[in-house]
């Protein structure tokens, strides 16, 4: 029978992981890179959490969350490299060059992960969101047109989806770890959620309303 790590392993790997967080608050961040690092308690590792338009790439199984309403977060991982990395995105196009519309936000992070190694032909994508937490809005659907332009996307850059949790009416919290390509998806109830639902408001007010699994996903 396996034993329980000591008290003295577990406050040893706890204060590895957050002098991790500490030198990677140190290091200078590109323009849309999550710069939130923190400790997280429940996975006991470092971890960085994803804003609406941000992305982030790693090497190291670095914990890479966020929270998705109505947005979309695109896991990307190229098996071979050992690289991965993640995506938020609000609406699929908009004005200007912002990772809060999906053309730009899935060209930042493929052209990232192959400046870290990762070649476009073996990258596959596991991606989330596209909930409708906000009901009464089903004529705008802006989770609706979010899944529908990342599955299209990534056809068309011929990126197979190993794995997806998309859209129904659920908030979804994502957590992915870039080097093993893991992921795992928690879905939120539709209470408490007053910050999602104001992060798709302010998306859909800059919608016009429109006239008319593989791969392993752990929940946690």
């Amino acid at each position: 029978m396996s034993s329980l790590p000591s008290s003295a392993a577990v406050g040893a790997a706890t204060a590895t992981a957050q002098a991790w967080v500490a030198r990677l608050k140190t290091v200078p961040r590109k323009s849309g890179e999550a710069s939130f690092f923190y400790y997280d308690a429940h996975f006991k590792n470092a971890a960085v959490k994803i804003l609406p338009g941000e992305y982030f790439v790693d090497g190291e199984d670095l914990l890479v969350q966020t929270t998705l309403g109505s947005c979309i977060a695109a896991c990307l991982w190229d098996r071979v490299a050992k690289v991965g990395g993640m995506n938020h995105f609000m609406l699929p196009e908009g004005a200007g060059d912002s990772g809060r519309y999906g053309s730009f936000a899935m060209e930042l992070l493929i052209n990232e992960m192959m400046k870290r190694g990762a070649n476009k032909g073996r990258m596959e994508a596991k991606i989330f969101g596209g909930g409708a937490v906000i009901s009464g809005m089903n004529t705008i659907n802006v989770g609706e047109r979010n899944t529908n332009f990342v599955i299209d996307y990534l056809k068309t850059e011929r990126i197979p989806i190993v794995s997806k949790d998309v859209m129904d009416v659920y908030p979804r919290k994502v957590c992915f770890l870039p080097a093993s390509g893991k992921a795992m998806v928690k879905r939120l109830a539709p209470t408490n959620t007053d910050a999602l639902i104001q992060q798709d408001r302010a998306a859909i007010q800059k919608v016009q309303p429109v006239a008319s699994q593989g791969g392993s996903i752990d929940l946690f």
